[in-house]
């Protein structure tokens, strides 16, 4: 495998750890005596739970990014890198890499010129985003964690070896 891009965790880590502490602080003095309430409560804030968790979890089924055997994963899509044009890549990963405001800017705005891969409905707010083209001409939208890790890694992936 040539390139996996990292999910951060943090966000469900603590919404778990909070579900479990208010379970643990409630438990404690109810469960000898009221089990069936105690249990009753953990299913009721587990409703509130999962909300918390859709995005996060979202974000990994379609925004997931590896690169391995010739082959671009984002998401549910597989685009081979022979397909991939190696002068757009290059283009984006020498464009100026946008602040933290145009990242959300940009995660608001809809963009009909270029198709989102992956299969999301679109670029996660805050998350940046990459377009490519294929060999084709046409225009894909990648949203990425880690604009010059992975612009980089397809770098390397596309460039060809004679």
């Amino acid at each position: 495998m040539q390139y996996r891009e990292k999910t951060p965790k943090t966000w469900s880590g603590l919404c778990i750890a909070v579900y479990v502490a208010g379970i643990a602080y409630m438990g404690v003095g109810t469960i000898p005596d009221e089990f069936g309430l105690w249990l009753g409560l953990s299913a009721l804030f587990l409703l509130l739970l999962l909300p918390c968790l859709a995005v996060p979890l979202s974000k990994v089924i379609y925004n997931r990014i590896r690169i391995e055997a010739g082959t671009l994963r984002v998401g549910r899509e597989r685009i081979p890198l022979a397909a991939v044009d190696p002068v757009s890549v290059q283009t984006a990963a020498q464009s100026a890499v946008p602040t933290v405001p145009q990242q959300y800017a940009a995660s608001l705005t809809d963009h009909a010129h270029a198709r989102l891969v992956g299969g999301g409905w679109g670029v996660p707010m805050g998350m940046d985003s990459v377009v490519i083209r294929t060999r084709q001409g046409e225009q894909l939208r990648i949203a990425t964690r880690d604009r010059a890790a992975f612009l980089t890694a397809l770098t390397q992936a596309t460039v060809p070896t004679w």
